[in-house]
């Protein structure tokens, strides 16, 4: 049953078949090699490569509010409120934005950050870069310029221990 009608068709006639498909022609006799005639072939890489070497962007000029959770890389460039949990990076762009709570890999901060860190290998606030919260973290770089206001613990995870797994010391370090 046909979801169209037809309106070249009449009512008793047939439609007309399909042209068969036409070969190639012959190639010409000792052609010149070119660059042309022979693009390179480029294979995709497997799956789980290209899966590792994305990146999800919010862009600028966009404001989300939800939870990301899964692989890969995330940028923001506008404004997220949410949690982040990624196996991948995080980067936060000057003039960005995220509440939240934070688990990455490595996390970048050029823009603004209001929410905690938990358990990255690597986390870097850049000139001008905001966070506002505690971070726990492998490894801290802090350049001149960057501002935070919460509790920081890195370094800790050399004896193989996780970062999270710190319990609070006694008396406070003031």
């Amino acid at each position: 049953m046909a979801l169209w009608k037809d309106s070249n068709l009449t009512p008793n006639s047939t439609p007309a078949a399909p042209e068969p498909a036409r070969a190639a022609p012959p190639p010409a006799a000792n052609p010149a090699p070119s660059a042309a005639a022979n693009p390179p072939i480029n294979t995709p890489a497997p799956i789980k490569e290209r899966s590792a070497m994305k990146e999800s962007v919010i862009s600028a000029g966009l404001s989300i509010e939800g939870k990301i959770v899964g692989s890969g890389h995330v940028r923001v460039a506008g404004k997220f409120k949410g949690d982040v949990q990624v196996d991948g990076n995080l980067h936060i762009d000057s003039g960005a934005r995220l509440e939240g709570q934070v688990r990455a890999s490595e996390v970048i901060v050029t823009g603004e950050l209001q929410g905690n860190i938990e358990n990255a290998k690597r986390v870097e606030v850049q000139q001008g870069g905001v966070i506002t919260g505690d971070v726990k973290a492998g490894q801290l770089t802090v350049a001149a310029g960057a501002r935070m206001r919460g509790a920081v613990e890195f370094g800790w995870d050399e004896g193989g221990g996780k970062v999270s797994d710190l319990k609070p010391a006694a008396t406070p370090i003031k």
